[in-house]
């Protein structure tokens, strides 16, 4: 059985990793056919980071994501503050609801803002309202539940009795959260705005909707590259974003592991 589950878990692993190896693979033939690997180089990577038009949308990409996950981890850890002090009917019905974006297919949500965002355009007489800000707008919303959903355990495995102990030495409700609950829920907010950041960088389905031709970013101009041959230097591309989102879930893992280790420490100096 153990055997079993073994030969389970690496079918499973090649059948979502193998397609990137090839990928990553063919990032670096000299050749222009994927099933072919005629040489080794650095050309497309070399021709990638001379294509301005490329550089262009992939610094879109990055500025919205980084500008979504800072403004999404701010929104969504007092947020999250806020729900973990409500009475618990209340705080479950609040959480219900935060979570709805996060199971509710991407489509809806992209359509649905859409039409917000056509709508203020027509209050506003703004033909031109899709854009960078409209962008924003909508990874900000979608970002927001993965960060309290990050944050709230974190909240509630802190022992309470700190932050009484902060206000007792005289710190007002302000310097009690920088000082102490910041710190103690710092590995969850961290592992929310890497997971807002990496949701942010490759969405598709939402950007699509509300984006505009004044700003656009990488996703939605790779989807009209697919529709002709794709140039080996869009591999090379792929193979620098699969580094980057891969680079940022090792970094989420660790931080976790590590705030449990803390956590474990904790529970073992207290024991003692």
């Amino acid at each position: 059985m153990k055997r079993l589950n073994k030969i389970y878990t690496v079918l499973i692993f090649m059948f979502l990793y193998l397609p990137m190896l090839v990928l990553i693979v063919a990032s670096f033939n000299t050749g222009k056919d994927i099933t072919d690997f005629e040489g080794f180089t650095f050309r497309q990577y070399s021709a990638l980071f001379r294509d301005r038009t490329l550089l262009t949308l992939l610094w879109h990409s990055l500025e919205v994501a980084v500008l979504s996950s800072l403004i999404a981890t701010v929104m969504g850890t007092a947020a999250a503050v806020g729900i973990h002090r409500m009475r618990p009917r209340l705080r479950s019905l609040v959480l219900t609801v935060t979570n709805i974006p996060m199971t509710n297919p991407d489509i809806v949500t992209g359509v649905s803002l859409s039409l917000l965002f056509v709508f203020m355009g027509v209050l506003l007489r703004n033909n031109t309202i899709l854009g960078f800000w409209t962008l924003l707008i909508a990874h900000v919303t979608f970002n927001l539940p993965y960060v309290i959903l990050n944050i709230m355990p974190k909240l509630s495995q802190m022992d309470p009795a700190l932050q009484e102990a902060a206000l007792d030495l005289g710190c007002t409700p302000f310097q009690a959260f920088r000082k102490v609950t910041i710190h103690e829920i710092m590995p969850g907010i961290i592992s929310g705005a890497i997971m807002a950041f990496t949701m942010s960088l490759d969405d598709f389905v939402i950007s699509y909707f509300v984006y505009g031709p004044s700003y656009v970013t990488l996703p939605v101009e790779i989807y009209n590259y697919t529709k002709k041959p794709l140039q080996p230097k869009i591999y090379a591309l792929f193979a620098l974003l699969f580094a980057l989102i891969l680079l940022m879930m090792v970094l989420m893992n660790l931080l976790q592991a590590r705030s449990e280790r803390k956590k474990n420490l904790q529970h073992t100096a207290h024991a003692i």
